[in-house]
């Protein structure tokens, strides 16, 4: 599951994993990598891990960073627009419209380092990797969580989120030529604390809640299984109790925790 290995001065691979909210940890992450002097020169992610990843590449990390950490949970609500259709709950195209006035329209092709998005063809089933053409096309894409956002329709391919097949996309990162592969795995082990000595009952999730629980639970088996088959040379793990899926607003202390949970693993 990965080795500890000095990362100073090393060209790296980086893998961002999906993991809703838990993503921004991969902000925090970036940023210890960078402070050692660590050489990130290509990036491939999924659904958060594509946002953070593409944004990061286009050289915004920054003005990004500050935005998510400015927002409150009723900024959170009025970035959300609702389809009112059976494809999905929401369209996704407001926080996307957000995005490209921060940053811009930016090609793929035109990036600083390598970048490859990562999403799932409905029609196909199998996975598509986005590594040319508009990049928040392809952010899109990679984050279109099954039944909350609506699938994106490009190049006449019925695309969503990438973690349906492939929450930690290692694969894409073995084709470039690096000194390591760094993945950041956003689905680890609870933190340790104590629990409780309690017999309540436990709480039954309501009908949302289920939904994207059960989703999380699929993908974190695919992520083990990825991680047990590809063996990156380093692995950070964020737990993934850290936040819920949807506390984008707590974004403060999820960076906190990405960074500290990298310099834990990678010292220097």
């Amino acid at each position: 599951m990965g080795r500890n290995r000095t990362a100073s001065g090393r060209k790296v691979a980086l893998v961002l994993g999906s993991g809703g909210a838990r993503g921004l940890a991969h902000i925090g992450v970036i940023d210890h990598l960078c402070s050692i002097g660590v050489e990130i020169s290509y990036i491939s992610g999924c659904s958060m891990g594509a946002l953070v990843g593409g944004i990061y590449a286009a050289g915004e990390l920054e003005a990004y960073t500050e935005w998510v950490k400015s927002l409150e949970r009723k900024d959170i609500i009025g970035l959300l627009d609702f389809s009112f259709g059976m494809q999905g709950l929401l369209k996704g195209e407001k926080i996307i419209g957000v995005l490209r006035e921060m940053i811009g329209d930016r090609s793929i092709e035109s990036l600083d380092i390598g970048y490859t998005a990562v999403a799932t063809d409905l029609n196909e089933q199998k996975e598509v990797w986005l590594n040319k053409g508009p990049l928040f096309d392809a952010i899109r894409a990679s984050m279109a969580i099954p039944t909350v956002f609506t699938p994106w329709d490009y190049q006449g391919r019925v695309l969503v989120d990438g973690g349906l097949l492939n929450p930690i996309p290692i694969a894409p990162a073995l084709n470039h030529s690096t000194d390591m592969i760094i993945a950041v795995n956003v689905a680890g082990r609870r933190s340790a604390r104590e629990e409780p000595v309690s017999e309540a009952q436990p709480e039954i999730p309501g009908i949302f809640d289920s939904m994207s629980m059960s989703l999380e639970t699929m993908q974190n088996a695919i992520a083990r299984l990825k991680l047990a088959a590809y063996s990156p040379d380093v692995v950070i793990e964020i737990p993934r109790d850290v936040c819920s899926f949807y506390e984008f607003y707590r974004a403060e202390e999820v960076i906190e925790a990405g960074r500290q949970r990298a310099a834990e693993t990678l010292p220097g």
